[in-house]
């Protein structure tokens, strides 16, 4: 039998976007970034991220540099939540969500299972599909 690759339809604006998120949580030393293309399951966007950080203050400043990041190339968070907590913080920029998570909440909401029918989208695919 052959076997079908799941559907990635992420347009490429989110891709672009994602592509910054992912180098910009990176460069705050987030563990466990992934990008998961779930605009065949998720009618509001395209593409989630999803970051750890060992504490609050580096939770913080992995949203901090995402969002310097994504505002160098146009992109505005639509909605910002959970940053007074520092625990799970949820960037909104439409096609694109955002979740840095301190890695207990990570563990215990494990959206990985949540979203497991997604496919991820490797670094290099965003990349590869940003054009850069």
């Amino acid at each position: 039998m052959w076997e079908t690759k799941p559907l990635m339809t992420a347009s490429s604006v989110a891709r672009t976007s994602a592509k910054v998120a992912v180098a910009a949580a990176l460069d705050k030393i987030a563990t466990e970034v992934i990008a998961l293309d779930v605009s065949e399951h998720f009618a509001l966007s395209d593409i989630f991220v999803i970051a750890s950080g060992n504490n609050e203050p580096q939770v913080n400043a992995i949203i901090d540099e995402m969002e310097r990041k994504l505002l160098e190339i146009g992109e505005k968070a639509i909605r910002r939540e959970g940053a007074r907590e520092g625990r799970w913080v949820l960037l909104d920029y439409g096609d694109m969500i955002i979740h840095v998570m301190h890695f207990e909440e990570r563990a215990y909401y494990d959206l990985e299972r949540l979203w497991k029918d997604c496919p991820r989208i490797t670094f290099d695919e965003l990349t590869a599909s940003s054009g850069a």
